[in-house]
């Protein structure tokens, strides 16, 4: 791993995020009587894309957006240069990241069937409208009569499986922006997070723009890296990064499957694995350390498993790190969709090793000051010690004190980060591993085991509680 290049600036980076950065400002105050120092934000996104197919259009919506006078072919022009820009920037990182580690370069992108959503035209252009009004108000006019105006879309494309991507996409943003009413008396505006919930699901509106990648069936060996866990109050998911070895010998594969499911927020911790364990034999063979036989299981363009237990069973033992010293290095990653091509989708699996490490932690600390901060061969890479779940052993103490440590290369705030999946340390002058999806098949482990208990117990009551109010 040439960790030196992760610290050399990428050409054009800057620029292209500042370009989306002046753009995302014209939206606080939208778009209905724009100020003159919206316009420089304007021009600054149609000079961003001069040179390319984008280049007339943009500049023509810069223009009529400048006056007021903006519609919604504009606006839709306007969301697809601020993406093309941070497809670009994800392009570069990519690009960087596969010298880092020397892989095999991504296959070209392979869509899928049209998914037929423009059945539903009507549908996809009052979401359209709903999300122009929004730009034109800008979020800090936005108000609960304007958000709640995009209710009854969502209502009616939630039925329909082929809308249900953007209907999910709408709710959620619509939620956010109501907790938020009125705009005008917010201290601080999540700016860059609305701005990229806005852009895409007006791009999402297009006919054809929700269809999915292409799907095929793969059959060969799962070797488990670790267990990424993305919690929310409601919910929760559990997604599995690993090398995939096809059973006819080609080239191996870095592949992901996820599980998700509702939650109560009391449910934290070692708990999640409780909501969770059910959906996925997967988990278990993570927790065993085992890989996985799969069998004509269904494999998307963007490298998801669609997983089916039934096409499943358990392998022989298979060492996350003996995995990843071995089969990582050989393995290639999948292209990324069009739409999915965003700098915060970043998230390749790496292998660390012989570094020292800065920072002060304290025995089975979660928090730390400072944070964790690895030295590679004279480079600085920073932990996420945010990332690291505590539904498992995993702690910043023990990436601090490791040896080894298997990863997700992201890249957050103008930096690469390293979100840990496990680590290597020593004790006793034997190789001791501790993995953040360790307790996701159970465990023996007495602290694991303790959590265990207490979400069990909360988990038996809110279910007795759920069955009692069906009942009635």
């Amino acid at each position: 791993m040439r960790a030196d290049l992760l610290l050399d600036a990428v050409e054009g980076l800057d620029e292209a995020l500042a370009a989306v950065d002046g753009f995302d400002a014209v939206l606080v105050g939208g778009l209905l009587r724009p100020r003159p120092a919206q316009a420089g934000g304007l021009s600054g996104l149609a000079d961003a894309v001069a040179g390319t197919p984008l280049a007339s259009r943009v500049a023509e919506a810069a223009e009529k957006a400048s006056s007021g006078g903006g519609d919604e072919g504009h606006f839709v022009a306007l969301a697809a240069a601020r993406t093309a820009l941070l497809g670009s920037v994800h392009d570069a990182l990519v690009a960087r990241v596969d010298e880092v580690t020397g892989r095999p370069v991504a296959d070209p992108w392979a869509a899928g069937p049209d998914s037929g959503e423009e059945r539903a035209g009507n549908l996809l252009v009052a979401a359209r409208g709903w999300l122009c009004d929004l730009a034109r108000t800008g979020w800090q006019g936005i108000d609960h009569e304007l958000v709640g105006g995009a209710a009854p879309v969502v209502s009616a494309m939630l039925p329909d499986p082929a809308l249900r991507r953007l209907a999910t996409l709408l709710d959620g943003f619509a939620a956010e922006l109501a907790a938020c009413c009125p705009g005008a008396s917010l201290e601080r505006v999540p700016v860059r997070r609305w701005a990229d919930l806005w852009a895409r699901a007006l791009l999402l509106t297009l006919p054809g723009a929700a269809s999915g990648p292409a799907v095929s069936e793969v059959s060969g060996r799962l070797l488990p890296l670790g267990v990424d866990v993305q919690e929310h109050a409601t919910a929760v998911q559990a997604q599995v990064h690993a090398v995939f070895e096809p059973a006819d010998g080609g080239v191996s594969r870095l592949v992901r499957a996820s599980v998700s499911a509702p939650k109560p927020d009391t449910v934290v911790g070692a708990g999640l694995w409780q909501v969770l364990r059910p959906h996925m034999s997967l988990l278990a063979a993570v927790g065993e350390g085992r890989a996985v036989d799969i069998d004509a299981m269904p494999l998307t363009a963007e490298g998801d498993l669609l997983w089916d237990d039934s096409r499943a069973r358990a392998g022989e033992p298979a060492d996350v790190f003996t995995t990843a010293r071995v089969a990582l290095p050989a393995a290639a990653a999948f292209a990324v969709s069009p739409l999915d091509r965003h700098p915060v989708r970043i998230a390749v699996p790496v292998l660390v090793g012989g570094y020292g490490v800065e920072g002060d932690v304290a025995e089975d600390a979660r928090d730390v000051a400072g944070g964790v901060v690895l030295d590679v061969a004279g480079c600085r890479l920073r932990v996420d010690t945010d990332r690291v779940p505590a539904a498992g052993p995993l702690t910043p103490q023990a990436v601090a004190s490791s040896g080894a440590c298997l990863g997700l290369l992201r890249w957050d705030a103008g930096e690469f980060l390293l979100q840990p999946l496990a680590v290597e340390r020593t004790v006793r002058k034997k190789p001791v591993a501790v993995h953040a999806g360790a307790w996701a098949g159970g465990t023996s482990d007495k602290a694991g085991a303790r959590a265990e208990k207490a979400a069990t117990d909360a988990v038996v009551v809110l279910r007795e509680r759920a069955g009692k109010l069906l009942r009635k």
